[in-house]
This record gives C-alpha cells, sequence and structure tokens, in this order.
C-alpha cells in the first residue's frame, strides 16, 4: 500500500511550499496561507524574549508505515493478523542518531551552546531555550505577537526555513505557524471553556429536533424512529457474544460531554433490558469524569446517544469502555487521548502541541492537577469517536504526525472509527474553504473532516430508512438527508491509499464530479471519504429524562464499532487475531458484496448538491452499510 502521509495533494490552497528562497541555502519548511479568523497581527515579538523552542526529528522507517500496515492487513498477505506488540512499534520508529547528531550539531554551529540543547529520553525531539532574535536568525523568518478578539495573545510566525539537508531530519518546529490556539478560559461557565473537543457546537456533534412523545417499539415504524431493532434487521445483526472476556469495544468522550447513569437505564429498561443495572467501564484520562453540573442535549446527547446504542448491539454481555478524556476547565484533544493509550506518542516528533492539545497538569489553576496520562489506559480492540475537526483546522505537519499514531495502532490490531460530519461537502459548522484557507459559511470550496481523511481510519457516513420504507425491504436505505447530510469528499493534504484505489477510480471514471477543479480536489490522487457508512437518523435516545429524536454521523461510528466488534467476538472464541485495521480488508475483492450498497441521495454543502450516491463506492457512503452476516462469514475464513 503505498500512501506515504508526505505526499500531499496541493490545492490552490497550499500551505506547505518546497520553494527555495533566492540567494538563500534555505527552503520554506512549513507555511501557513492566512492568519485565521478571529486573530490579527498586533507587533513584532520582542528580540529579547524566551522562545521554548522544540524540534520534532522524523522518525526512523516511518516512510514504510504503511508496507507494515499493509502486511499485517490485506487479506492476501501471509502476516494477516500478526499484529506488532507496542514495544516491537517503538524500536521500528525511534529517531535514527543521525538524526540527532546533525540537528544539534547545526544548533552548535548557529551559536548555541550545547549545554543549553536537551535530547528528549524517547529521543523524539530536541528542545532548546532561545531569544527570539536567535529563533529568527537560525531560521531565516518573523515571529510576530497576534491577538484574539477575546484579548489573548499568541506568538507565531507566517513561515519558517530550514536548511535543506536539517529538513530531511527534522518535521517540524514549535512554536511556530500553529494558530489553532485553545483559548484559554475566562470564566466557570462551560461556554467559556477551551475551544476544545466536547465543548457544545464544536466539532461534530448531533442534532435533534425534539422529544417523542409515544414509545416505538414496531419495526413498521423505523422509517421515522429508530431504536435497536430496527439497527439488527437492517444489518442482520443477530448474534449473541461468547468470547466477552477476551474481547473489547471502548467509546471516547470529551469532557464536558457526559451521559447520564438514569438516561442509560431508562433506555434500557423501554429498549435493551439487557442493560438493566448495567454502565459502562469509566477510564478517566486526565481527570475525565462524567460531570452532572451542566445538563441537556448539548451535555448529554452525544454521550447518551453513543452508549445507549453501543452497549446494546454487543448486548449487556460484553463490557464497554468508556473513555472519558479531559477535565472540566482544559478539556482535552485527539491527541490528548492517544497519549493515554500509547505512551510513546506523548514525546513522539516533539510531543503534543499545546497551542492546540490540553497540557496537564492544569497549568492555570483550577483543573486537574494530576500527572498526564502517558500509556497509562489500555487500547480496545474496536474504539469508536463521534467527535472531528476541520482539516483545514489544523495544519498539515500536525494532522500527519496525529495520523502516523493511527497506522500504529492499526499494526497493533485496534480498528479506530471516526465519524464522517454532518453538513456534506461543507465542514463543520458548515464551512467551507476560500482560496486564502480560510474558512467561512459563504466559501465556495469543499472542506473535509479530520481524522475521516486520514488514510489510517475508517471513516463513518450516514444513511437513513427511505421515507415510506419498511426496513425488511431488499435496500430500504438511502443517504442521509434529513437534518444532517453525511460528511465526505476528498483530502487537501493525505494521498490516496493504494487500498482505496480501484475503487475511488471507478466512481471518478463512472461518475465523474461535474463542479470546477477550484471547487474540490479533482486530482484524482487524493484519500476519498467516507469509507463505510450506518443509518444516522431519527434515532431514539434517552436524553435528561426524555426520549429525543437525534440524528448524525455521531450515531453511526457506534453502531459500526457495535458490529466489528462482535465480528471480533466470533473470531477471538475460535482463537484468531481481531480484526485490525480494517480499510484494505473491505476494500479487497475478497469482499466483494460484504457491505449494502447505497444508491440514492447526496451530501449537499457550500452551494452545491455535493457528490451522489452511486453504485459502488462513492463520497457519500462509500462502500456502504454492513451486512453483518456476509462479514462475519468472510471474516472467519480469514487466518
Amino acid at each position: 500500500m503505498r500512501c506515504s502521509l508526505t505526499a500531499f495533494v496541493t490545492l490552490s490552497l497550499a500551505v506547505v511550499s518546497l520553494a527555495r528562497p533566492a540567494l538563500s541555502p534555505y527552503n520554506v519548511h512549513e507555511k501557513r496561507s492566512a492568519i485565521p479568523a478571529g486573530w490579527s497581527h498586533t507587533r513584532r515579538h520582542e528580540s529579547a524574549a524566551t522562545l521554548p523552542l522544540r524540534i520534532a526529528l522524523k522518525q526512523n522507517n516511518l516512510e514504510s508505515i504503511d508496507e507494515y500496515l499493509y502486511d499485517v492487513s490485506h487479506p492476501k498477505s501471509d502476516n494477516y493478523g500478526k499484529h506488532w506488540t507496542a514495544g516491537e512499534i517503538a524500536r521500528k520508529f525511534a529517531p535514527s542518531e543521525e538524526s540527532i547528531s546533525t540537528v544539534k550539531d547545526w544548533l552548535v554551529e548557529n551559536g548555541l551552546a550545547s549545554e543549553r540543547i536537551r535530547v528528549s529520553s524517547t529521543k523524539g525531539w530536541i528542545k532548546v531555550d532561545v531569544t527570539v532574535e536567535e529563533a529568527e536568525r537560525l531560521m531565516n523568518t518573523e515571529y510576530n505577537v497576534y491577538t484574539h478578539v477575546s484579548g489573548q495573545e499568541h506568538v507565531a510566525c507566517e513561515a519558517y526555513h530550514l536548511p535543506e539537508q536539517i529538513s530531511a531530519h527534522v518535521d517540524f518546529v514549535l512554536p511556530s505557524v500553529s494558530f489553532d490556539t485553545k483559548l484559554k478560559r475566562r470564566s466557570g461557565s462551560p461556554s467559556d471553556l477551551a475551544h476544545s473537543l466536547g465543548q457544545p457546537g464544536v466539532g461534530i456533534t448531533p442534532k435533534t429536533t425534539g422529544t417523542i412523545s409515544q414509545l416505538v417499539t414496531e419495526l413498521e415504524q423505523c422509517d421515522e424512529y429508530i431504536t435497536p431493532i430496527c439497527l439488527r434487521a437492517l444489518y442482520g445483526l443477530v448474534y449473541e457474544p461468547v468470547s466477552t472476556d477476551k474481547n473489547s469495544f471502548g467509546v471516547v468522550e470529551y469532557t464536558p460531554q457526559a451521559y447520564l447513569q438514569s438516561d442509560l437505564q431508562m433506555f434500557a429498561m423501554n429498549y435493551s433490558t439487557d442493560l438493566i443495572g448495567k454502565e459502562p467501564v469509566m477510564v478517566s484520562i486526565d481527570g475525565g469524569y462524567a460531570q452532572t453540573e451542566y445538563q441537556g442535549f448539548e451535555y448529554n446527547g452525544e454521550s447518551d446517544l453513543d452508549l445507549q446504542y453501543g452497549m446494546t448491539l454487543v448486548t449487556g454481555m460484553q463490557n464497554v469502555t468508556l473513555y472519558q478524556t479531559g477535565d472540566m476547565v482544559e478539556g482535552a484533544s485527539f491527541n490528548n487521548f492517544l497519549d493515554a493509550i500509547d505512551g510513546s506518542y506523548c514525546t513522539f516528533e516533539g510531543g503534543d502541541d499545546y497551542s492546540v492539545d490540553s497540557e496537564y497538569p492544569d497549568p492555570y489553576g483550577g483543573g486537574y492537577e494530576g500527572p498526564e496520562d502517558c500509556g497509562t489506559v489500555t487500547p480496545a480492540y474496536v474504539i469508536s469517536t463521534s467527535y472531528g475537526y476541520n482539516e483545514a483546522d489544523l495544519t498539515p505537519f500536525y494532522a500527519e504526525r496525529q495520523c502516523a499514531e493511527y497506522a500504529k495502532l492499526g499494526l497493533m490490531g485496534i480498528t479506530i472509527l471516526y465519524s464522517s460530519g454532518d453538513d456534506g461537502v461543507a465542514g463543520n459548522g458548515d464551512v467551507c474553504l476560500n482560496p486564502d484557507g480560510t474558512q467561512t459559511v459563504n466559501g465556495t470550496m469543499f472542506n473535509p473532516t479530520f481524522p475521516g481523511v486520514c488514510p489510517y481510519v475508517t471513516s463513518v457516513g450516514a444513511t437513513m430508512v427511505k421515507p415510506g420504507a419498511s426496513v425488511l425491504e431488499a435496500q430500504p436505505e438511502m443517504a442521509c438527508m434529513e437534518v444532517i447530510y453525511s460528511g465526505g469528499g476528498f483530502s487537501n493534504y493525505f494521498a490516496m491509499p493504494s487500498y482505496q484505489k480501484t475503487a475511488v477510480d471507478y466512481y471518478l471514471d463512472t461518475y465523474p464530479p461535474d463542479y470546477p477543479a477550484s471547487m474540490w480536489n479533482s486530482t484524482g490522487m487524493s484519500r476519498g471519504l467516507p469509507d463505510i457508512a450506518a443509518n444516522g437518523a431519527n434515532y431514539v435516545v434517552a436524553v435528561d429524562g426524555e426520549f429525543e429524536l437525534v440524528y448524525g454521523t455521531s450515531c453511526s461510528s457506534p453502531v459500526s464499532g457495535a458490529i466489528f466488534t462482535m465480528i471480533n467476538d466470533a473470531r477471538l472464541a475460535v482463537g484468531k487475531s481481531p480484526i485490525g485495521f480494517i480499510n484494505p480488508t473491505i476494500y479487497s475483492t475478497d469482499f466483494a458484496g460484504a457491505f449494502n450498497d447505497i444508491t440514492e441521495g447526496s451530501n449537499p454543502g457550500c452551494g452545491t448538491e455535493g457528490y451522489n450516491a452511486t453504485v459502488g463506492w462513492d463520497p457519500v457512503t462509500g462502500l456502504g452499510t454492513l451486512n453483518f452476516p456476509v462479514l462475519l462469514e468472510k471474516w472467519l475464513a480469514l487466518p
């Protein structure tokens, strides 16, 4: 599988340039094309001020990570299912001694005393405190102070340069071009907390059309009300787990999003008697807890939905782990969660970027003051996350670093699912891209979501039962076009993985989108999403003591995760490995016919009708919805 993370797809909004400055031995290493909305340039930074410079070193063998992953993930490989240990992964990707010595020598040659230079214990990054003047000379750049409308200041540069021989050993430098600053808390109100995952209205969030008054239990009503019985009928999920002691399924939530046990039990009594008296296995990460201070759909809807359906579909016999991430003050990012399940990631390629990721212990006081969770949590075999960013929210280097971690988790045999978004071809918040790289509601360029664009996760879109259709019909579903639209499209950062090439090429050749190249990534060489889909409309969910109708790819991801968990159960029962990274398998010819192809509907956004659902893979519903009996048979046939 040739899917190099450094093979970014060039668009008019490209943020990384490799152009050589005139009369300079330096190359542009990283560049941001625009100052984000809400920020303005204030002044040049003081030359004598101190910058804690962190240089992230390139990891050894990272250019081959896709090949390693393909080797254990493709059904035709002799090594299918022979997953790596965490120790094997750490040893394989540790930076080379050459990278460390080359960068250190460069710093010394530029006047920095060797005793000022520190190398992390994992050898993943080099840290040196420098003055602004030294940093500007070192990287041929200018550091400025930018001010947010909230009054918060941020130090950054618009671009920085590195010598060609140094650039080959460096992934990125911090602080530098990142403006994805996590705004500090200004008061105790959650609405004033850091702009982070889990905050109401941030990223991918479920939607509701309000409460329902009657109790719904009939299959004949599935076009209006989705309950567990509807999903079992749609996807053929009839299975009693037998390997619950070996198997694991995890759902990730970001504080202040939190489930209510009273809601779970209300749902159990009406739709899932297996869950009466049950609760998820709570794992707190960086002070996370199921808070009850703030309630309402915007605080409980996501977690209530994920757990009520995720736990129901694996039955009360299989425990479900709730990874509650981040405290009420600092919140958390995907990187904070990844730190907890893989200790090496805490310092991988320079460690987290605290302009985006939360820092623990809380440096501002009032929050979680314990140590940061690094490698303290055991990852489940299947992990579902219903949150997401817009790809354009993040720099390519930040996104690439995180994407590489998902590949490592795949090597360990872990299946990672992410919702694809609820705004069609637009980004979260219904914003689209402009040619200068900014995002606005009146932008015209399609805006894909992250991490779904990462080729090492499985992106899940949304379908709905057609109005008036019965779930017992041959094909009762279409792309979701009520309340939300299934997120989908093509990455502007990541190249097309080889496992996807045949399917995507067929779509582009047979059903070429009728939009100018200035609106979408029409190169035919970029990662397409989603990979699969599941129902995302009209879910009956108990929220704050009432049943509400809920919509979103937030529904689709945990449902898919539960189904894959049951497939793992069957494989583990006969002594086989978990399914791990599934994409090379599900796109292979071996799995033809294992999905219910969705051929109706589209995903509007950015002033267009978006893409169309078609025969075969499409950037609306991917390969289609899961056919559990066929998938189970095919995966049991693999070694």
